[in-house]
């Protein structure tokens, strides 16, 4: 092969009924491109790269848990939201502070809408 492709990526929030904003206080720290063999596990490898850079920050932060925001990934150039080569969402779990023992479960035989 020897080929690379410029991955372009750009990370984004939630900003309620207006859609999705730039994520964070400096949003050009999370846009930038990334060069990667010119295989099918590219795009992979770029989105993996920059979603353990914010999992790193957010525990340098001493967050407990990831924030909600979204990786737009594209090739060679950044364009709009919905032309991006590919997307990956972050979301935090409601559960990543409590024990195993502590979630709340359906009791055994449990069917939605169902009779109990």
């Amino acid at each position: 092969m020897g080929t690379e492709t410029d991955w372009v990526y750009r990370v984004f929030e939630p900003h309620g009924s207006e859609g999705w904003r730039p994520y964070g206080s400096d949003p050009e720290r999370w846009r930038g491109t990334i060069t990667a063999d010119d295989s099918s596990q590219g795009p992979q490898y770029a989105l993996s790269l920059v979603v353990a850079d914010l999992m790193t920050e957010w525990k340098v932060r001493g967050l407990h848990r990831a924030k909600h925001v979204r990786v737009y990934l594209w090739r060679d150039e950044e364009g709009d939201q919905e032309d991006a080569d590919a997307i990956v969402e972050v979301r935090p779990s409601i559960h990543a502070e409590l024990p195993a023992g502590d979630r709340i479960r359906a009791p055994a035989g449990y069917r939605p809408g169902g009779e109990r």
